[in-house]
């Protein structure tokens, strides 16, 4: 009997929690939400040069009926560099992710994820930049004219 009692208050308590937790889950899925769509999720740089930057800019639109909040924009490794809105988007508006690119002495294709993190419904979304860092062409050299003499 004495084991039974503090058995019975564990389990009552441990069912009232998940109750809590189950109705703040439901008001929470009748809330509405942001949803955030993308004009398009990868860029293709082409052909860059080994020491250049590039920047493209990925265009977002706020399609839901409260204000859209970016928390963070995550960069795969440091040779990117994300610029977002720090301010909320407000419904129907469009806002802009700048990447910048910089790959430094690295040459051949390359492929970087950005991932943005958001108050959005459909969760985080995973931008990718890619392109093929060449090596910066030489200037073709003039042929340089040499006088012998000789009279030819």
């Amino acid at each position: 009997m004495k084991k039974i009692i503090p058995l019975t208050c564990i389990l009552f308590f441990t069912l009232s929690i998940s109750a809590q937790t189950d109705i703040k889950e439901e008001k929470k899925a009748n809330e509405p939400q942001a949803v955030i769509e993308f004009e398009s999720v990868v860029h293709d740089f082409g052909k860059i040069y080994e020491g250049k930057t590039a920047e493209c800019v990925f265009v977002f639109t706020n399609k839901s009926k409260v204000p859209l909040i970016l928390s963070k924009v995550q960069p795969g490794c440091g040779c990117t560099t994300p610029e977002w809105p720090r301010e909320p988007i407000m419904p129907g508006q469009k806002g802009k992710i700048k990447a910048t690119y910089n790959p430094g002495s690295f040459k051949g294709s390359f492929g970087k994820g950005i991932t943005v993190y958001s108050n959005a419904s459909n969760g985080q979304v995973q931008l990718t930049i890619k392109g093929v860092v060449e090596e910066i062409p030489k200037e073709p050299q003039s042929p340089v004219k040499i006088d012998v003499g000789g009279g030819f």
